[in-house]
């Protein structure tokens, strides 16, 4: 080798590996989380057999979810009316998901006697959502978010006597907070990747990790010691590796050609410097995913679902097709995440609403109806998250940053129609509302929800604590929640 200096800039232009994509080679080698030495942690899963999967959708930039799901019994809607005002949805406009079917052509009972004498719909291009509910394969999770310990309510919080959450209302926190469920603290270690660090032993091909994304780098996935697979939404056995330039340049495909094997000869050198030796040994290794992932699309089977033509739809489309080959990636267990950005309404909210909430709801209509056909949707659980939900009143024509907030959960393990924990009254004098722009002090946790997740997945009570460092303020394994929710999410899957 030359002992000509390069900075790592020029090297990776030179090398045409800036726009790495569908492989994890640059994120894999640049971040020296991978190159930590703590020690893996045993676990064997009961059943090596039994095959699970997890998919995050990340709505990036604080979802209104409070005209996601909306109350529509006569006085809860009084309510909801008087402070949303502008931003208010019109009940005769929505779809019913609850009780009062004067209203609504699909009704269903909820299970929480407490929510009874109220009903609730939602946004009316939700339908395919509306249809996951009553059908028991999707539920909510109200009033949900980032705590580092549970707030009896707004005297509580005006106390200063509790903890609260680094940068609330801040979108880089609360983003991160809602990835990592570590809000008193900036850290780089997601809960999907300290989820993987406890079960990543357990997988029999160790090149291809656990966890897919196809939102490239993310913090959700990375662990202290396994990262994220990085793939696209329209990866094949012809096009997965190390991008670079498209099919349409002139002799783009000569010079990929030409690319790819400079950078296998850079990797195959035998480098002295440490740094270049963990470089190179990644790089191989990400070489070696590729194969393997390629062999393993060639055997995809047909799948038949029509998907829309999204973004979104693209992305969850790709996740089904990998669960299908899992056996062949040696995996028992999965996770999986994407973003759909665009969520900070500061103006126009039911505007720009009205035409992303069918794109979410048709998206995870179609990834279900995709596992059902695979016989896959009693092994999977997809959880929407967001940064944080948003003030009850307008600002005119939008909302802005608020906590609290209300996320979905679907797949066939777990208690689908119900909604979880405690849908809180939106009047401006509420217990609950912080302030008088409408900001609701969340009554349940980011770490009920993962934890509740973590434990179907295999995770043994005894690791929660190094999966959720905060989860001994919220929840007590197996008697549930202790922060008082009407339906406590302990109960969110069948069995546990």
């Amino acid at each position: 080798m030359s002992k000509n200096r390069i900075n790592r800039r020029k090297f990776l232009g030179q090398a045409s590996c800036a726009a790495i994509g569908s492989s994890t080679f640059l994120s894999t080698a640049l971040n020296l989380g991978m190159i930590k030495t703590a020690a893996a942690r045993p676990h064997i899963l009961s059943n090596s057999n039994d095959y699970k999967a997890i998919v995050c959708i990340l709505l990036a930039g604080g979802a209104d979810s409070h005209n996601m799901l909306v109350p529509t019994s006569d006085s809860a809607y009084a309510e909801y009316l008087a402070t949303r005002t502008t931003l208010s949805l019109n009940r005769t406009d929505g779809i019913n998901i609850g009780a009062t079917p004067e209203f609504f052509d699909y009704t269903i009972p909820l299970i929480n006697p407490n929510q009874m004498d109220t009903g609730y719909g939602v946004q009316g291009g939700m339908s395919r959502v509306r249809d996951l509910f009553n059908q028991g394969n999707l539920s909510f999770i109200s009033n949900i978010g980032t705590l580092v310990e549970p707030i009896s309510d707004k005297n509580e919080y005006k106390s200063k006597i509790k903890k609260l959450p680094l940068g609330l209302y801040s979108h880089s926190d609360q983003i991160m907070q809602w990835q990592t469920s570590v809000p008193q603290d900036r850290s780089a270690v997601g809960v999907g990747g300290r989820i993987a660090d406890i079960l990543s032993d357990s997988q029999t091909i160790p090149e291809i990790s656990m966890n897919i994304s196809l939102d490239g780098k993310n913090r959700f996935q990375s662990g202290n010691q396994v990262l994220e697979y990085s793939i696209k939404n329209n990866a094949t056995t012809e096009n997965i590796g190390i991008e670079g330039l498209p099919s349409w340049y002139s002799d783009g495909g000569f010079l990929n050609q030409t690319k790819d094997q400079v950078t296998k000869n850079m990797v195959e050198q035998s480098y002295s410097n440490l740094f270049h030796q963990t470089y190179s040994q990644l790089g191989k290794q990400s070489f070696e995913a590729i194969e393997i992932f390629k062999t393993a699309l060639g055997k995809v089977p047909p799948i038949n679902t029509t998907f829309s033509d999204t973004s979104l739809s693209e992305d969850l489309r790709m996740m089904a097709k990998v669960m299908s080959i899992h056996e062949e990636l040696g995996k028992n267990r999965q996770i999986f995440f994407t973003t759909f950005g665009g969520w900070d309404h500061h103006d126009n909210v039911i505007g720009k609403q009205a035409g992303m909430l069918p794109v979410l709801s048709n998206g995870l209509g179609e990834l279900y109806e995709s596992l059902e056909e695979l016989g896959l949707q009693d092994n999977v659980t997809v959880i929407t998250i967001s940064d944080f939900a948003r003030t009850l009143t307008s600002n005119g024509n939008g909302s802005d940053h608020a906590w609290g907030g209300n996320q979905m959960i679907m797949g066939g393990a777990i208690n689908g129609g119900q909604i979880f924990g405690n849908y809180p009254s939106l009047a401006l004098n509420s217990d609950f509302n912080l302030s008088d722009r409408g900001r609701i002090l969340p009554t349940t946790s980011v770490d009920e929800l993962y934890a509740s997740i973590a434990l179907w997945f295999g995770v043994s009570p005894n690791d929660l604590s190094y999966i959720l460092p905060n989860i001994n303020n919220f929840y007590s394994p197996p008697t549930g929640a202790i922060t008082g929710n009407d339906l406590p999410i302990s109960m969110l899957y069948n069995q546990l």
